[in-house]
């Protein structure tokens, strides 16, 4: 896998609260891959994902929290890939266009009833700006809280580190690569749909997420 070839970051350039939160994201991240990558490395993913929300996000002071999530959760597809770090539990990545409504219910869904014993993934063909919030009130209904999730878009790395990836609507613009396990799920857009819609639609991810657990031989957390 090549790191992005881009120059060393200058966090000096960006505005001191930025600047300090993301030098603390990176110690953070160092922590976290120490002897699996080194310090460039790790500097140079989470400034590609800086740069990847900074374009458009709604919330600035929250720009080195996502970019730090996002860069974590690169830099450990990556380690998986390379063989560098596998603990062996299974991933998987749910795509969808936005990624704010039924590909963050799942994740949701699957984080929550699998706890410990897998890993999930989420992104989105297209990012929006939000989680859908009729979405978050409904998974919020079930006890679940995605409300700290954001859009993000799929990469190279994620997919190739994803054991199975889960489809819902993308089409062609989702990523294939020969080999990989593929399901699509047919579900309607929660986008602009009430509450009652997005309920209907959240109950049926749920039936397919304990279905695919099954499969995975995943446990059920009680």
């Amino acid at each position: 896998m090549t790191v992005p070839d881009t120059e060393r970051p200058s966090w000096a350039s960006l505005p001191l609260e930025q600047s300090v939160a993301l030098r603390a994201a990176a110690g953070r991240l160092a922590d976290d891959f120490a002897g699996v990558f080194g310090t460039e490395t790790i500097e140079r993913f989470l400034h590609s994902s800086f740069d990847q929300f900074a374009g458009h996000a709604t919330v600035p002071q929250f720009l080195p929290l996502i970019a730090e999530r996002f860069a974590r959760q690169r830099l450990r597809a990556v380690a998986k890939i390379e063989g560098l770090h596998d603990d062996g539990r299974p991933t998987v990545l749910f795509l969808c266009v936005h990624n704010a409504g039924r590909s963050q219910m799942a994740m949701g869904f699957f984080t929550h009833l699998a706890g410990d014993g897998a890993v999930a993934w989420s992104g989105g063909s297209e990012p929006g700006a939000r989680v859908n919030p009729v979405a978050v009130e409904a998974m919020r209904e079930r006890g679940i809280d995605i409300s700290a999730e954001f859009p993000k878009p799929w990469t190279d790395e994620t997919v190739r580190a994803a054991d199975v990836v889960i489809t819902m609507g993308c089409g062609d613009a989702c990523p294939i690569f020969p080999g990989k396990r593929y399901e699509e799920w047919t579900l309607d857009d929660p986008a602009g749909r009430a509450i009652d819609d997005v309920r209907a639609v959240r109950d049926d991810i749920e039936r397919r997420v304990r279905r695919l657990l099954e499969e995975l031989e995943v446990p059920v957390r009680a």
